[in-house]
């Protein structure tokens, strides 16, 4: 046989490693799993282990988004797509509710089902980010559900209601198996998208963001980054918007994908300086995410933004920033290969977005947001 390579054997080792941790996890559960079993069971030592994973919480996000990688890969797209905001988001809940345990599932296999995160996120960091990461998710489901006919205008917040549902569900789950009905549970998502809220009011701190700067720099774009939706590969060198986020401030993505212009490519590039743990956290959400919205939605309806994980840092890095933290925020706007526009600090996404872009008012149609939220295919 042919020797392996270092790279070949470490993603054995790695793989392995998995493996085994999936199962200490759903015999013990997270705060009962023990590294020195994982490493036994792998047949590995225990440096090998932490040669991969920083620690038993790294390890469990791993298993975790492992999991959703696994099951975006499975994801089918639907035969017909809703009719309407409301099926849609009803659709969207029962796909997300398969994760309920049985009753007769251990809590460890639960757990790891229901993708819990229970007793993991115990730092404050973690804790906000994790915030973040549900804002972010809500922003994607709502513009999936914008692009159903006779949406209502923008849909962040019945979205933010839909997965608090959803968790709340998943949380009464984990200690109580078999409570609640999956189909009333999604009967009550659907009536969600006709709720009376006011989603509508542009956030107060916009008009107070600096302008973005002008510029005529040359792009060297970055190469061998893919899209997290579509999972095609990703040019950051075409025209439109590149927004880098720490993932503590994931819910600025919002600011920038509105305030486009009709047609702009938007890219949210995402950034942390923690990628073993912060970074794993936010692939397992979003990557979750993804898997229900590529059930629910066809490839022309779900989210126009591209989405991309940069854990190598190579995009700041491109951009000149040596270094990223969760709270990083950073855009350019890109035209002809040329950097036209750059904006650093709260808002660069919306200021480099907004450049050239025709101011909207109130009268801004249903339509004419949906239109805003699109780029090129």
């Amino acid at each position: 046989m042919a020797r392996l390579t270092r790279a070949q054997q470490q993603e054995r080792t790695r793989a392995a490693v998995l493996v085994a941790a999936r199962e200490e996890f759903a015999e013990h559960g997270y705060a009962e799993a023990k590294v020195d079993r994982i490493a036994e069971r792998a047949e590995l030592t225990r440096g090998a282990v932490y040669s991969n994973f920083t620690g038993k919480r790294a390890l469990y996000l791993a298993v975790l988004a492992d999991a959703a990688e696994r099951a975006r890969a499975r994801a089918e797209p639907p035969v017909a797509s809703a009719d309407s905001a409301g099926r849609a988001l009803g659709t969207f809940a029962r796909v997300w509710l398969e994760r309920l345990p049985l009753a007769g599932d251990t809590p460890g296999s639960g757990h790891l089902q229901l993708r819990s995160l229970s007793g993991v996120l115990d730092t404050e960091p973690a804790r906000t980010a994790l915030a973040e990461l549900v804002r972010f998710e809500a922003l994607l489901l709502a513009l999936a559900l914008e692009s159903r006919p006779a949406a209502r205008g923008r849909m962040v917040r019945p979205a933010q209601l839909a997965l608090t549902l959803l968790h709340g569900a998943a949380g009464l789950a984990e200690n109580a198996p078999g409570v609640g009905d999956p189909f009333d549970l999604a009967r009550a998502a659907e009536h969600l998208a006709d709720i009376a809220v006011n989603d509508d009011a542009e956030p107060p701190h916009l008009p107070f963001i600096a302008r973005a700067q002008p510029a005529a720099d040359p792009w060297a774009a970055p190469r061998g980054l893919a899209d997290e939706i579509t999972g095609r590969a990703v040019d950051l060198a075409d025209d439109g918007v590149v927004v880098v986020l720490g993932v503590s401030r994931l819910s600025a993505a919002e600011e920038a994908v509105r305030s486009a212009r009709p047609g702009d490519a938007v890219t949210i590039v995402v950034a942390t300086s923690d990628p073993a743990e912060t970074g794993r956290l936010a692939r397992l959400r979003i990557v979750d995410l993804v898997a229900c919205l590529r059930r629910v939605f066809a490839a022309e309806e779900l989210p126009r933004p591209r989405i991309v994980f940069d854990d190598g840092g190579t995009v700041p890095a491109a951009l000149g920033r040596t270094s990223v933290d969760d709270l990083t925020e950073v855009a350019i706007r890109v035209r002809d290969g040329l950097i036209v526009a750059h904006a650093d600090g709260r808002g660069a996404g919306h200021a480099v977005a907004d450049t050239g872009a025709p101011r909207r008012g109130r009268g801004t149609t249903a339509a004419s947001r949906r239109d805003l939220r699109t780029g090129p295919e």
